[in-house]
């Protein structure tokens, strides 16, 4: 048997104590009869928490094969996640981040087994995701990324993750020297802040691209998420009317050119991989192969887990149902 844990084993290790911990805490006796009265169901929520543990261990069985991929580099999402990026001039009427998303997870897709690390920036710029090569944990990172509330808007630089990344890049080159590095910048090249945008550094940037999205007719932008949200008013003139935000390739192409790679403009029509092979270094080799399958058996512990945990929810209808006065019978 095999472990691949979902979570690093000190932490695993430290959840497993604390649970000991508080059901001892639980099953003290406090008072005449509390222990005898609360043991099983303390017992059978510890036991549900303890198969979960087991869970996240995800042990299993070697056998069978699975096609994996291979793809010895670091690859680096960089994206703007500024209130712009909410303008609605994507591919129709979507919104510029929503094809950042599409376009994320198909890069990801064509770099099955690299190692993903995503940074966002708005106002300031985010690490949202280390280093890692669990594809699903980026698909959900990108998943809940939403453009910055207009309100908390403070104005945005294009280059405003430029040292963050600089930081990024050369802690990935420190742990694994020589390993090649892929940096994809997506945003609209729309400068909001009162500096001019510091260079972005290349030095450890081995290929990738820049990705711009919007139109150069532009589109309005939703004030936030919300089903109510209005849309973001531009106040500058006489008669306030809605806002319209447009790209700025210029800046996107002065972004390429400091990083050494190519710009595209994402437009919806034509798919990531095309200009994949423009991005992808000639030194990094990126193919399938079948390899040893690998027999899950976490989903039986989850699945006693939940048959142990669903009895909690009935004593408690059971303690509701005898709370209730009997109804008592009308005269006939």
């Amino acid at each position: 048997m095999t472990f691949a844990p979902i979570l690093p084993w000190p932490l695993i290790a430290l959840a497993f104590l604390t649970l000991l911990g508080l059901t001892a805490w639980t099953l003290a006796p406090r008072g005449r009869n509390r222990a005898q009265r609360t043991w099983r169901p303390a017992a059978l929520r510890s036991a549900a928490v303890v198969l979960l543990l087991l869970a996240a261990l995800r042990p299993g069985w070697s056998g069978g094969q699975a096609q994996t991929g291979t793809a010895d580099l670091d690859v680096f999402f960089v994206v703007d996640t500024s209130t712009s990026m909410a303008a609605e001039d994507y591919s129709g009427t979507n919104t510029r981040l929503s094809g950042v998303q599409e376009d994320v997870m198909t890069l990801a897709k064509e770099l099955a087994g690299a190692k993903f690390s995503l940074i966002t920036f708005d106002s300031k710029a985010t690490v949202r995701m280390p280093l890692t090569q669990d594809a699903t944990a980026l698909r959900t990172a990108m998943a809940t990324l939403q453009p910055q509330n207009s309100r908390y808007a403070k104005g945005s630089s294009v280059t405003g993750a430029a040292q963050l990344l600089k930081e990024r890049l050369q802690a990935a080159q420190q742990q694994h020297p020589g390993r090649p590095a892929l940096v994809f910048y997506a945003g609209d090249g729309e400068n909001t802040s009162t500096e001019a945008p510091a260079p972005m550094d290349a030095g450890n940037v081995a290929g990738g691209a820049v990705l711009g999205y919007g139109t150069g007719q532009g589109g309005r932008m939703k004030e936030s998420t919300t089903a109510d949200a209005g849309y973001v008013r531009d106040k500058t003139t006489g008669t306030p009317q809605d806002a319209v935000s447009r790209i700025d390739e210029g800046q996107l192409r002065s972004i390429a050119d400091q990083l050494h790679v190519p710009y595209a403009h994402r437009t919806g029509t034509a798919p990531a991989s095309d200009m994949l092979s423009q991005a992808r270094p000639s030194a990094i080799t990126v193919g399938t192969q079948n390899g040893p399958g690998r027999i899950e058996l976490y989903w039986l512990l989850a699945l006693a887990a939940f048959l142990l945990a669903i009895h909690e929810p009935l004593r408690h209808f059971t303690a509701l149902q005898a709370l209730r006065p009997a109804r008592q019978k009308e005269p006939s």
